[in-house]
């Protein structure tokens, strides 16, 4: 899939979607040499990589947006992009999805928190009020030069003013033209059943599943069972990177060599085979020969 519209149209087929998160283009051409249809790019997992900080609105828009470009450069698969909070009021909003847009986003996902906002599954959140929410989902929808580039509305709510209440709001965002609805942090499986039940089949649902985090992780064909039709794991990659990394670096404090990590590593070739250098450079000389 290279197109919006080829997105939107598989969202209302099965298997659910399965979008593993990314933060660069190294980690995006993995999940589409995998074989997976999107990746989702994570404000949290840019936080933890780029600035080496927890994911509490330090992320720029820009920032973001030179991440996004590398990406597209690298894959051809959808990029469902965490927008946070638009990085504003409803004029920012517009801004941020004409400049996602442009720099190759198939989805963008808004939120309703307050700013500077902060990882969904940590506490003390704080949320907007639903109906400048709804004005900001509105204008999200005005700005898009392309129609079939798709809105996500998650709402926050279930943290701070309740489940019921979180509906409400998603039912709100709908109507104010949100193409798929992201309930954040729901704490069992019972909810995540009421997130169906009171939202779908009309509109595509979002699923999020943060080891450790409010929600209980759940396989994706079960997701996919109970009526979901997106799931994302958006910072898993950087808590088996820096895992991996801190025993590496340990190791090698202690070793004063890579050695006994060897077998849980690329070699220089193997990275270099990952990566397609041979194909690059043969492409390069032949433009050479042309000249």
């Amino acid at each position: 899939m290279t197109a919006s519209s080829d997105f939107r149209a598989r969202l209302h087929r099965k298997p659910i979607v399965v979008a593993p998160g990314v933060y660069d283009a190294l980690t995006a051409s993995m999940v589409e040499s995998a074989g997976f249809d999107a990746c989702y790019l994570s404000g949290a997992a840019i936080a933890y990589t780029k600035l080496g900080r927890p994911d509490i609105g330090l992320v720029s828009m820009a920032e973001v947006a030179d991440t996004l470009s590398h990406i597209r450069e690298r894959v051809t698969i959808p990029i469902v992009v965490d927008a946070d909070t638009g990085f504003g009021n409803a004029l920012n909003v517009q801004r941020t999805v004409r400049v996602f847009e442009r720099a190759g986003a198939t989805a963008l996902q808004l939120e309703d928190q307050t700013f500077p906002k902060r990882c969904g599954h940590l506490s003390d959140k704080g949320v907007i009020p639903a109906t400048e929410m709804a004005g900001k989902i509105h204008a999200a929808v005005d700005a898009r030069a392309n129609d079939q580039t798709l809105i996500i509305a998650r709402t926050d709510a279930v943290a701070v003013e309740g489940f019921e209440r979180a509906i409400e709001r998603a039912h709100l965002y709908a109507q104010a033209g949100a193409d798929m609805l992201f309930i954040e942090a729901p704490k069992t499986r019972e909810e995540l059943k009421r997130v169906v039940e009171a939202c779908g089949p009309s509109i595509p649902l979002m699923a999020n599943m943060v080891e450790g985090g409010m929600t209980p992780i759940v396989p994706a064909h079960e997701l996919e069972a109970i009526g979901f039709s997106f799931v994302i794991f958006p910072g898993g990659i950087v808590r088996a990177i820096a895992k991996a990394a801190q025993d590496f670096y340990g190791l090698l404090k202690r070793d004063g060599t890579t050695d006994a990590y060897r077998d849980r590593m690329f070699d220089f070739a193997g990275i270099n085979k990952l990566l397609g250098t041979a194909a690059i450079l043969e492409r390069g000389k032949a433009y050479e020969e042309q000249a």
